[in-house]
This record gives structure tokens, C-alpha cells and sequence, in this order.
């Protein structure tokens, strides 16, 4: 249960966010939450609507005064990423989100918080449920699966929304207005391989990569994070070479859009090398250290001998595998030119696992540049391909194309600096908002993305900062007092 919240302003946001951790809604397993917003909609009296897919819309009739005023859609999703220590225990699917207050901030016991997207959507359901505040129609729109597929966004209907103005609050940097985003694609490359026999004399052992900060795949990939997965295969592919190291098993990763930060293999060595290989080991534990220190403080690398294994990957696949996973970009590809400190393309190496004789890798890829984005694919693809693997691409979705020209910007560049005294900052985010993909159904729409600042989203470390969940707060209901006329 969430602790030391209650005291917190505003009040109402931080109590409608207590709600929603206490109801389970990772990617995917959204039904308890999805029914906990329909109840919330239909108890106000408001009229509420589930949509095929899943997503829940709420529409408030404008308050007094306010009738021709354009009609705003609050969006948030209603999924949160599920990741944990591997020390803590906790189920996504029944256990509440322990959130408490350290400091200034506003984080979770263990686990992601889900801060992103809980804020944003606690924030709507806040102005649905206000008697006192001055705005015009308001929508409130709750996707489902932002996370893993964006499946509430593509599958909302045109024609179920009355409003004009789009205010996602999915943002994570408080006193900034995003007006663009990368698109993506999702890579999925496999490689069939047999089993072969443990060889004779063989010492079997556990390797642990973990420690890792990890987190969002677009927002922290340009921070120089390790990655979990190209750090373990660097190792296994150079002890391949040097001892023989034959591979028995592998789980790396968990989410594709989050870095990796823990790795596991279960690997073979011959028991005449066993000694120079743990050594080894830990001399690249210590070149890691060295190499990721001001990012990565508590990187650890270790070994523990285990039960010998059933089999291991045959030679020729192990191979392959290496060479390809050591090959495959990783990271930022590329700067934008027009927007200091904005990536443009990235790949995030996401996920590898050893399951039914298949070996599974999936790379999560961005851009803001849809040329960009196709040329990274094929990069993928010729490694891929050259190593002899399965490769498909799906899970294609569009940036969002930035609207200098915004009538609700400038209002909200308004609104911002007279009430804060300066001018907030135009952005584009290297992320996957669902801007991109309500627009093409609702080309209409005004879109402006915003929120509180977020920190190490997609990660265990994932805060909130409390302070700036009140300004933003403050400056959303301000907008909504000053939205241009219909």
C-alpha cells in the first residue's frame, strides 16, 4: 500500500493516485483498472464509455460560462511498465505499488512506480471529479497498452471524441512542452538452434550481470547507460574464443523498451581452464568498472558453479549468435541537428532468451526521421541476415510531426510565463507518445504533451518529483481556464 501521500498538494491528484497503485495495471493485464475507471466515471454521473479495445473515455459537460470554449481531451494511459530488483518481491498482476515520500520525491519499495503515466492520469480524473474549477467540455481518454504495442492508441475509433485540443500528460520534464516524437519499430530476430552434449571434464556456472540502472529506452538512452545484454555476450563471445566457453542458457533483458539492466547465462567451461576463466571474469568485471564508472557506480558481474546443464547450443548456432549480438548497434545512432541535446535515432538491444531450443532477440528502434528509421532497420537486418537469423519487424508506429503554428501553444506559452515568469521550453521527445497515432484519426486536433518531472522511468529508481507535480497541476488548470474560443 502506498504511505505518506495524503498529506502531499494537490491533494486530490496525490489521493487518485494512491487509487491507481493500488490497483494492479501492468502492459497487458489492464482489466482491474480498466473497470476501476469505468466505475469512477459512471459514480460522478459523467458519461462513460469502454471502447472496443479497452480504453475508457469519460466526457464532463462544460461549466457555466465556458459552453464555447473548444472542448479538450485529457490522455493519459492506464498501463505502467513492470519492472523490479530481482530481490524484491512483488506480483504486478495482484500486489499494490508501495509508493512513499522520500524527500522530495515521490518513488516505489523495489519496483517502478508508474508515475508514468499515474500523474497524468490522475490528473484528469481530478477535473473530472472537480466542482470547482472553470473549463469548457472536457474528454477524458485512458489507452491501453501504451507500453508494449500502443494497442489503445491504434485501436480508438474516429468519431468517439468531441473535443479539439489533445493535452497529453506523458511528458517527464516539468516547464516543457513537447510538441513531436520518434516514431519506432520493433525488431524480432530468432535463431533455431540443436543441442549438443556437455563436453567431458566440464565445469557448468551461472554468470550474473546486474547492478545496472537501466530505464526508458528513448529518454535515457543518450545518458551512456550500460547495457546488460552487449556486456555479458562482450564476455561470453572473447571467453568462446580464449576457453572454449560452450552456452547452455540465456535470459537477458525483460522489457523491450527498457534498458537492460540485469543479464544471465548459464555457460560450460572445461575444468582445466575453469581457474584461468574466473579470472578472467573478473578482470572484465573490472574493465567494465572502469569503462561505465560515472554511470554505472553498482555494475556487478559474477559467476557461481551450478548444476551441469541438460545440453548446450550447438557450436555453429553459438557462433552466430555471438558474432551477431556482439555486431548489433546499440545506443544512439544519431543527434538531431535543429534541437540541441534531442536524440534522433536509437536502438535499444532489449531482450535475449534461450526458450524451447529458439534463441529470441528483440531491439526496439526510434526516430524522428522516418528515412532515418528505415535505414536503421536495414542496418539490423544485413547483421542479422549475415548471421543467418530469422528477422521480422512489426509493431511499426509514427512520430508525431511538430505544429509550430499551435494555437494551444501559444496559449500554454502564455499561461506559463504569466504565471511562472518565463517562457517554457518547445520540445521534441525521443519517445514513443501516442500523439502520433491519435492524430492520423483525429487529424484535427491541437496536440500539446506536458507533465511533471519524472525521473528513471521504466526502472526500479522511477520517481516523481512532488514539487513539480503541484506546478504542473497549477498550470493545467490555468490552460483550461484561458483554451481559445470554438
Amino acid at each position: 500500500m502506498s504511505s505518506n501521500l495524503s498529506g502531499l498538494n494537490p491533494s486530490a491528484l496525490w489521493k487518485n493516485f494512491e487509487s491507481l497503485c493500488d490497483i494492479p495495471h501492468p502492459s497487458k493485464k489492464e482489466g482491474k483498472i480498466i473497470e476501476f475507471m469505468k466505475n469512477f466515471g459512471e459514480n460522478l454521473g459523467l458519461e462513460t464509455i469502454v471502447d472496443d479495445i479497452g480504453n475508457v473515455i469519460i466526457r464532463k459537460q462544460a461549466t457555466p460560462g465556458m459552453e464555447n470554449k473548444k472542448g479538450v481531451v485529457l490522455q493519459g494511459h492506464l498501463d505502467m511498465v513492470p519492472q523490479k530488483n530481482s530481490d524484491t518481491d512483488h506480483d504486478f498482476e495482484k500486489d499494490p505499488i508501495s509508493a512513499y515520500v522520500d524527500g522530495e520525491w515521490v518513488t516505489a519499495k523495489g519496483t517502478t512506480l508508474g508515475a508514468d503515466n499515474g500523474i497524468g492520469v490522475a490528473a484528469a480524473m481530478s477535473v473530472l471529479e472537480s466542482n470547482d474549477l472553470v473549463h469548457g467540455l472536457i474528454e477524458g481518454l485512458f489507452t491501453i497498452d501504451e507500453e508494449t504495442g500502443m494497442t489503445g492508441a491504434f485501436g480508438l475509433k474516429p468519431g468517439l471524441l468531441k473535443g479539439d485540443i489533445l493535452l497529453n500528460m506523458d511528458s517527464e520534464d516539468e516547464g516543457e512542452l513537447y510538441v513531436g516524437c520518434a516514431g519506432g519499430t520493433n525488431a524480432n530476430m530468432s535463431f533455431k538452434y540443436s543441442e549438443e552434449l556437455v563436453p567431458a571434464n566440464s565445469t557448468a556456472y551461472k554468470l550474473n550481470l546486474t547492478g545496472l540502472k537501466g530505464g526508458h529506452s528513448g529518454l535515457d538512452i543518450p545518458l551512456g547507460r550500460g547495457n546488460a545484454n552487449k556486456l555479458i555476450f562482450r564476455f561470453m563471445r572473447y571467453a568462446a574464443n580464449k576457453f572454449g566457453l560452450r552456452l547452455a542458457e540465456v535470459n537477458a533483458g525483460s522489457l523491450r523498451n527498457a534498458i537492460p539492466r540485469e543479464a544471465f547465462a548459464t555457460v560450460v567451461v572445461s575444468t582445466d581452464k575453469a581457474s584461468d576463466f574466473e579470472a578472467s571474469l573478473k578482470e572484465y568485471k573490472n574493465i567494465y568498472k572502469n569503462e561505465l564508472k560515472s554511470v554505472e557506480p553498482n555494475l556487478s558481474f559474477t559467476f557461481e558453479t551450478t548444476d551441469m546443464p541438460s545440453g548446450v547450443i550447438d557450436a555453429d548456432t553459438q557462433n552466430r549468435l555471438f558474432n551477431a549480438i556482439y555486431a548489433c548497434p546499440n545506443g544512439v545512432i544519431r543527434m538531431r541537428n535543429d534541437m540541441e541535446g534531442l536524440v534522433e535515432t536509437s536502438i535499444n538491444l532489449s531482450i535475449i532468451k534461450s526458450v524451447d531450443q529458439t534463441i529470441t532477440i528483440q531491439c526496439l528502434l526510434r526516430s524522428s526521421v522516418d528515412s532515418a528509421k528505415d535505414d536503421l532497420e536495414n542496418m539490423v537486418e544485413s547483421v542479422f541476415q549475415l548471421a543467418g537469423a530469422d528477422i521480422i519487424f512489426d509493431g511499426q508506429y509514427p512520430g508525431w510531426k511538430p505544429n509550430m503554428n499551435s494555437e494551444i501553444l501559444k496559449v500554454m506559452q502564455d499561461v506559463y510565463n504569466n504565471k511562472y515568469g518565463k517562457i517554457p521550453k518547445i520540445m521534441g521527445i525521443h519517445a514513443g507518445l501516442e500523439c502520433g497515432i491519435l492524430g492520423s484519426g483525429y487529424p484535427h486536433w491541437d496536440m500539446i504533451s506536458f507533465g511533471p518531472t519524472i525521473r528513471f522511468p521504466h526502472s526500479p529508481d522511477e520517481k516523481v518529483n512532488i514539487e513539480t507535480v503541484g506546478k504542473f497541476w497549477d498550470f493545467l488548470v490555468e490552460t483550461l481556464k484561458n483554451v481559445p474560443e470554438k
